[in-house]
């Protein structure tokens, strides 16, 4: 009964949205990025962390570990992990990957954020 019941608790997260919008674009980057690991097991997970000018600062990184009130989301067969905390904090935000003379790497763009840094990498 255990087993079932911890059955269905994986299904209602996995099933359960991130918040986090991740283009088609970011997608194939991320997929590439695993395939070079050569790894099947890792997602991307994305986290707000202290820090940062203006507060707060974003982390994305590969894991391969599920935490306790991870919410995960798919795109595409790539799998998007935000942990409980940083979640209501990452609600409709936007990851994406930009590929251009004047900017390369993934940007999110986060209706959350009051106020941001001039680089872009933390907010508040």
């Amino acid at each position: 009964m255990t087993t079932e019941a911890h059955i269905e608790s994986t299904e209602a997260t996995t099933a359960a949205p991130t918040g986090v919008i991740l283009t088609d674009v970011a997608a194939v980057k991320v997929k590439g990025l695993i395939e070079q690991e050569g790894r099947d097991d890792l997602r991307l997970r994305i986290a707000v962390q202290p820090g940062g000018c203006s507060g707060l600062r974003y982390q994305l990184f590969f894991d391969e570990r599920s935490l306790d009130g991870d919410v995960v989301s798919d795109f595409d067969g790539v799998e998007v992990v935000v942990d409980r905390m940083s979640s209501p904090y990452l609600a409709g935000a936007t990851i994406d990957f930009a590929d251009r003379i004047d900017a390369q790497g993934f940007t999110i763009d986060n209706p959350n954020a009051q106020n941001s840094c001039a680089c872009g990498d933390s907010f508040h």
